[in-house]
């Protein structure tokens, strides 16, 4: 990881966002969307549900409104446009009160998040990475970070998830900005 830090140098603000919208309700409709998608693709797809509502997100009752097959029709499909709806639904009716997240501890912020229909974990760890900027997150479910750490440590292959926390250990109690420095080297692969 050293040598991964000293390659890469200091980290922006905007690579510590990668992009991502700043209140914790846009930050969700942005993982929902970027879920098992690349990032070029997941910008892309996230871009044009943004244009169907003028350029901004959608507020809750907005997307309730909004015809299914219209949001749709932006590059998700059926089962993401259920995921947004019932977190929409949630956060309008009060039962994801996204605004006292920060409040919580990462395990209570799991739990909030992944009672949401179509939310698990690598979802509230990218909230809690992106938007809660939480210090110690490691994300075991994401394909990318187990890529990287393959490449850094010149492993035969990914790492599952209890290698990858045998091998993040030494990185406590900063694995967020690891993970952080393990993406941002897959940037510029080739």
């Amino acid at each position: 990881m050293r040598a991964l830090v000293d390659r890469i140098g200091p980290l922006s603000l905007e690579d510590r966002r990668r992009g991502r919208p700043a209140d914790p309700y846009g930050a969700l409709l942005r993982a929902i969307v970027g879920q098992q998608l690349s990032t070029t693709a997941a910008r892309s797809i996230y871009e044009r549900l943004l244009e169907l509502f003028g350029g901004r997100a959608p507020e809750p009752a907005e997307l309730l409104a909004a015809d299914p097959e219209t949001v749709r029709a932006a590059g998700l499909s059926r089962a993401k446009v259920a995921y947004l709806r019932d977190l929409a639904a949630r956060v309008e009716d009060g039962r994801l009160p996204v605004d006292r997240l920060a409040e919580q501890d990462d395990a209570a912020v799991a739990a909030e998040l992944i009672a949401v229909k179509g939310l698990g974990q690598w979802t509230a760890d990218m909230f809690l990475i992106f938007h809660l900027a939480r210090p110690d997150v490691l994300a075991v479910g994401d394909l990318g970070i187990r890529r990287a750490v393959e490449r850094v440590y010149a492993l035969p292959g990914a790492p599952g998830a209890r290698e990858l926390e045998k091998i993040a250990e030494p990185w406590r109690p900063q694995r967020t900005l690891a993970c952080l420095y393990l993406w941002r080297s897959l940037d510029n692969e080739p």
